[in-house]
């Protein structure tokens, strides 16, 4: 069986940029050590990314700060987790989930028996999306999150989506 890390939006703006948290802060060393532990072709990658016009669009109505802008410092990979990914695949994602990742992630589970593992930011916003597309698109593959390897917006709302993802047969540890 083949394991897969997805590594959701280790991005500068979510670790200590614009949408920066202690809590973000705080796992980045665990998401190194995660990184490290999957042979470099099982891991994966998302960006949050934006453009100019982010303001304009509905999440930048109801999110008003404006976040990985592509080009931008902010949208980038923190550095040292950055060296990690080389090599691997980047879903540029415009919004929470990746249909395309999860249309890809199922093509690949019906090749052979594949599980995923999901780390990353923001536990109550893109790491939810994400893991309920892949859960919704391969409703019988194993689904893992780590919780020390993701943060939430606040640490409520981290635990609040734990439940969730746990609520929708997501294996959470």
């Amino acid at each position: 069986m083949k394991k897969i890390l997805i590594v959701i939006d280790m991005q500068n703006d979510f670790i200590d940029g614009a949408l920066g948290t202690a809590e973000a802060q705080a796992i980045v060393e665990a998401v190194k050590e995660k990184i490290r532990s999957y042979p470099a072709e099982n891991v994966i990658a998302t960006m949050d990314t934006h453009y100019e016009d982010y303001m304009q669009t509905q999440e930048g109505k109801y999110l008003p700060v404006p976040h990985c802008i592509r080009g931008t410092k902010g949208w980038e990979i923190r550095s040292d987790i950055a060296g990690l990914l080389e090599g691997a695949e980047i879903y540029e994602k415009p919004t929470f989930g990746s249909m395309r990742l999860a249309q890809d992630m199922k093509a690949l589970a019906d090749k052979e028996e594949v599980e995923f593992e999901i780390v990353g930011l923001c536990t109550d916003i893109c790491v939810v999306s994400n893991a309920l597309l892949l859960k919704a698109a391969m409703p019988e593959v194993k689904i893992s999150v780590d919780a020390s390897c993701c943060a939430g917006v606040t640490p409520a709302k981290h635990e609040a989506a734990l439940e969730t993802m746990r609520s929708c047969q997501i294996q959470v540890f």
